[in-house]
């Protein structure tokens, strides 16, 4: 016996989620027979307005229900450095650690030739004018340490050649308690490289 069509549809439409397999699929529609009536309305609002609602800010990039993003319109923040990262979920993960209190810049994806991916395909040049029309001192470059990265911060650094500001770009390295045998070999390298003077 087969699960009403009903239930055969939520099943599939959780299947369309990353890393949501049939088994996932399956206890996520299940559970949803057992949810308050009051939850599975909200449920079913936020799904519709993720589409409505959700816009990309006009400077930076980042989500928003606004023209701008609450980062964007905080004046207490530092907006003469900007924090360069490849998607918006990295934004959101740099807010959570709290430590950075300048602003951002979403390229919305890196410079990858083999995929037909070219500079003018993210938002390189949206940067490069906010660089010269916000005042920008300082550049930080957050973005993974592929051969994409390396070829997306490359770019951006021939870019600013001749702009008056300073490029950083964060330090790629062990993580805490790793064991040091399963390093792959660019993190090790990257480590290498980013070392610091132990003060």
């Amino acid at each position: 016996m087969n699960y009403p069509k009903t239930i055969i549809n939520l099943i599939d439409c959780f299947k369309k989620f990353p890393g949501i397999g049939e088994k996932s699929a399956e206890r996520m529609a299940l559970s949803t027979l057992g949810m308050e009536e009051d939850a599975l309305n909200l449920f079913s609002k936020s799904l519709k307005e993720i589409k409505t609602k959700i816009k990309k800010c006009q400077k930076c990039g980042s989500l928003t229900e606004e023209e701008l993003c609450e980062v964007c319109r905080d004046e207490k923040r530092d907006h003469s450095v900007i924090c360069v990262v490849e998607e918006c979920k990295n934004v959101i993960l740099f807010e959570k650690i709290g430590s950075f209190k300048g602003i951002y810049h979403v390229l919305g994806g890196l410079i990858s030739p083999l995929e037909g991916i070219n500079p003018e395909d993210i938002h390189i040049s949206e940067l490069l004018k906010r660089i010269k029309e916000e005042k920008i001192k300082e550049v930080i470059l957050a973005i993974k340490p592929s051969v994409e990265g390396e070829t997306t911060a490359l770019y951006i650094k021939k870019m600013l050649e001749s702009e008056d500001v300073t490029i950083t770009k964060i330090a790629h390295g062990i993580p805490m308690g790793a064991d040091i045998d399963y390093i792959d070999p660019l993190t090790l390298e990257m480590a290498i490289e980013d070392r610091r003077q132990v003060s």
